[in-house]
């Protein structure tokens, strides 16, 4: 197996189908014995730009383990509508897995991340900043167990829903 080959393969097995994954399982009850300290946001991340990398670098400060919920395909069709998402949700994990801050991603086929959270007790939620803390769905789990909950502020201009806009109107 070459160098690149490897690197993909590790990237992939960071990757986990469903919460029920016993790899993700694994994972998480060894992160939580070695008692680190667990970051959860969740997204379709439709297209990767440099706002998520922004939003995404930045939650990762906030813990030492941070897990992505990436919502499934039909999970994107059914909030954004025909026409997404654009990137498969194979590319979209893996174009996320292959973030050196990021440790996990877990997809989910629901329209919210409650039972991920839920599976998770993340120690730390965060979202972006169109959301005010008590809308951000599991935000009372979080806090029940003395966790925070964070709304993060967007880095201005960049909009998935904006560029795929951008590239509809120049065709």
């Amino acid at each position: 197996m070459t160098s690149m080959g490897y690197k993909l393969t590790r990237i992939q097995s960071m990757i986990h189908p469903s919460m029920a994954d016993p790899g993700f399982m694994r994972r998480l009850h060894t992160w939580r014995f070695l008692d680190r300290k667990l970051v959860f946001t969740n997204g379709c991340f439709d297209l990767l730009h440099l706002g998520h990398l922004d939003y995404l670098s930045r939650a990762a400060e906030l813990g030492q383990v941070l897990i992505i919920g990436l919502n499934t395909d039909a999970s994107v069709r059914r909030l954004k509508g025909a026409g997404r998402p654009v990137c498969d949700e194979r590319t979209r994990a893996t174009l996320l897995a292959s973030l050196s801050f990021v440790d996990a991603v877990v997809l989910f086929d629901e329209d919210t991340p409650l039972e991920l959270i839920r599976t998770i007790r993340p120690d730390v939620l965060v979202k972006g900043g169109d959301y005010r803390k008590e809308e951000i769905v599991g935000h009372d789990l979080v806090l029940e167990k003395n966790g925070k909950v964070v709304v993060m502020d967007f880095l201005e201009g960049y909009s998935s829903s904006a560029i795929i806009e951008k590239i509809r109107s120049r065709t």
